[in-house]
């Protein structure tokens, strides 16, 4: 064996253990669900089942992604290789997509005249312009004394502000900060606490209750609050609400992450290679959902029976799972993960010699 030969075998297996299966498989589960979530929207005049079940998922799944994004945020320290990496990996796909939603909404909506524009994000791409929003600043939330307390008051004080507009979708950018801040914050001893067997059965009943008083809150309560993109009055209810609901669905979010996350395998498993791809499910899926009202997929009587609620969940998992797979990734790496060599500085430090 040549020695390019035993380096590039040396380095596979490293590549493959320097990653995390647990993290990797919440990543798969967590995109999963939000794919699923988005399946069920147009079911949920038909019953009160799929809402309820809808209501429980949103309480959780992107609360949990975005908790997963701060925590691999942690050492992001606005190096110049990270500012690339930032650019390349969030700003630019949110170009690329934002184009790439206007134009093919402009086809499925029939609003041929829908205006392009780079401060709006379009349906799915607000979680990229939180993302970078969230990531540049992290520095200073790894400096400061109290970061999450700070965090929540943000977005307290977000839901009290209809005036905050659509630009960069800064509404959801802050009200969700403190999920982001939160992963900031945590260390590997904390998700240890939630992968213990007593937390595993904890989750059972807890979960049942979630979706319990899911089903109850349908008829009362504006799911839009787990949306997280709006003021209170925009919701039609006082302005003091909305600091007070941020603080419940912040409570309520965080038992239902930390339930999902007991039921995360931490052991490899037949899905744990997708969870590399998660960004590329969550963003191509989003053209599929879209596509709903051209092909008129839910036209059909049988769709909003049980069986045909059960498929229609199993489809939304099976496509999501294909677009994360690693041909999809690699189909899609230009727009998703473009190296842009060109566009850049030359950073690193010569190399003297004496």
């Amino acid at each position: 064996m040549t020695t390019a030969t035993a380096s590039a075998a040396r380095t596979a297996p490293e590549r493959t253990k320097s990653r995390d299966a647990f993290f990797d498989n919440a990543k798969y589960l967590a995109i999963v669900l939000v794919a699923i979530g988005h399946a069920w929207e147009p079911l949920r005049h038909s019953s009160r089942t799929v809402t309820a079940l809808y209501v429980t998922v949103y309480a959780f799944h992107m609360p949990a992604f975005i908790i997963i994004s701060g925590y691999f945020s942690r050492n992001f320290d606005a190096s110049p290789e990270r500012i690339k990496r930032l650019i390349t990996g969030v700003a630019v796909p949110y170009i690329v997509f934002e184009t790439a939603y206007t134009v093919f909404t402009r086809w499925t909506d029939h609003v041929p005249d829908r205006p392009f524009s780079l401060l709006e994000p379009l349906y799915l791409t607000w979680f990229l312009a939180a993302l970078f929003i969230w990531r540049l600043t992290t520095p200073i939330w790894n400096t400061v004394r109290w970061p999450l307390p700070v965090a929540l008051v943000i977005a307290m004080l977000a839901t009290l502000s209809p005036e905050i507009g659509n630009d960069l979708d800064l509404q959801r950018a802050l009200q969700f900060l403190p999920y982001f801040v939160l992963g900031l914050c945590l260390r590997p001893e904390h998700f240890r606490l939630v992968r213990r067997r007593a937390a595993r059965i904890l989750a059972v009943p807890v979960f049942a209750c979630a979706l319990v008083v899911a089903y109850w809150a349908v008829p009362r309560m504006n799911s839009a609050w787990f949306m997280h993109r709006a003021a209170a009055e925009e919701l039609g209810a006082p302005g003091w609400y909305g600091p007070l609901m941020t603080l419940v669905l912040f409570g309520c979010s965080l038992v239902l992450v930390a339930c999902f996350l007991a039921w995360v395998p931490g052991r490899r498993m037949w899905f744990t290679a997708l969870g590399a791809g998660t960004l590329y499910g969550y963003l191509l899926h989003g053209f599929v959902v879209q596509s709903k009202s051209v092909w008129g997929w839910y036209e059909h009587d049988w769709i909003y029976q049980p069986v045909g609620e059960i498929v229609v969940t199993l489809v939304a998992a099976a496509v999501v799972t294909v677009l994360c797979t690693p041909p999809v990734q690699r189909l899609f790496r230009f727009a998703m993960e473009p190296k842009m060599p060109w566009a850049f500085k030359n950073t690193r430090t010569p190399v003297r010699r004496s």
